[in-house]
C-alpha cells in the first residue's frame, strides 16, 4: 500500500469504511482515545512554523505488515500473529488471542488496538454487518487485516486482486494498494519513487505500507528514530 500523504485531506472516509467493513462496534461512550478501538487512524502533523509559514498534513496509520522480524509475531505467546507468506499479510486471529497485550507493547507504529467491551450494536444495525467479518470478542488484540474478509472472497473467484475498504472509500484517491511483487505494478512503481518513505525504516522492519510526498520535512518526520512528531490527535 502507497499512501500519499499530499492528497490525504484526514476526512475520515478511511475509518469510517474500515469500521464497516470489518464489523468493529459502535465505540462505548465511556470509551478514551487509549481504549477505542483504531485499526486505521489519521494522525495530523506540522512542520512547526508559526502563522503564514505552517503546513500540516495528515497521515493514516495502520498496520505496517512488517515484512522482516515483525515485532508482535515474536512476542506472541499464543501464535496468535502470524505472516502469510503468499501475500505478505500479517494476520492477528482472535480464536488464540488471550489479551496478554504483548503485541500492542512490542508494535513500534502503536497500530494495534485491545478490545475492551463486548462488541454491541444499535437495534436493526446487526442488518448491516458484514457476513465476511466475524466480529471479534472482548478481551483479543484488534488491527488491520488488509480487509481479509475481501481477499477471501476474491480467492473464492480465483484471483488474488481486491481493493480494500479504506482505499475505495478514500475521495482523493490517496490509497493505492496492489502486489508489491509485482515491479510492473501501479503500487511497486510508486513505492520506488523519490518521494516515497516508510515509517521509522532504521528499526529494520520492512513495513509493507509506504507513504508519499514532494515536501521534505514530511520524509524527514519518519526518519526521527523512534521520536514521534508532534501531532494534533485522531481526527475522524
Amino acid at each position: 500500500m502507497v499512501i500519499d500523504v499530499d492528497r490525504c485531506t484526514g476526512c475520515g472516509a478511511c475509518m469510517v469504511a474500515c469500521s464497516a467493513e470489518n464489523n468493529v462496534a459502535p465505540t462505548p461512550a465511556r470509551a478514551t482515545e487509549r481504549t477505542r478501538i483504531l485499526p486505521l487512524r489519521i494522525e495530523r502533523v506540522s512542520n512547526g512554523a508559526n502563522g503564514n509559514g505552517r503546513q500540516d498534513r495528515f497521515l493514516p496509520v495502520l498496520c505496517m505488515q512488517c515484512g522482516h522480524d515483525a515485532p508482535c509475531v515474536s512476542v506472541c505467546p499464543q501464535h496468535a500473529v502470524e505472516v502469510d507468506r503468499a501475500t505478505g499479510i500479517v494476520f492477528q486471529m482472535p480464536q488464540r488471542c488471550l489479551g496478554c497485550r504483548y503485541c500492542m507493547t512490542a508494535c513500534p507504529y502503536h497500530a494495534r488496538s485491545f478490545n475492551w467491551w463486548d462488541p454491541e450494536w444499535p437495534a436493526g444495525m446487526q442488518n448491516t454487518l458484514n457476513p465476511d467479518v466475524s466480529p471479534r470478542m472482548r478481551g483479543v488484540v484488534e488491527k488491520c487485516n488488509f480487509c481479509h474478509g475481501r481477499l477471501h472472497a476474491a480467492q473464492e473467484n480465483g484471483s488474488d486482486e481486491y481493493t480494500p475498504a479504506c482505499a475505495e472509500a478514500c475521495p482523493t484517491q490517496a490509497i493505492t494498494f496492489g502486489d508489491l511483487a509485482d515491479p510492473s505494478s501501479e503500487v511497486a512503481h510508486l513505492s520506488r519513487e523519490a518521494s516515497t518513505f516508510r515509517l521509522l525504516p532504521k528499526l529494520g522492519t520492512e513495513p509493507k505500507v509506504y507513504y508519499r510526498s514532494e515536501h521534505a520535512w514530511v520524509r524527514q518526520l519518519a526518519e526521527r528514530g523512534g521520536a514521534a512528531p508532534k501531532t494534533g490527535g485522531d481526527r475522524a
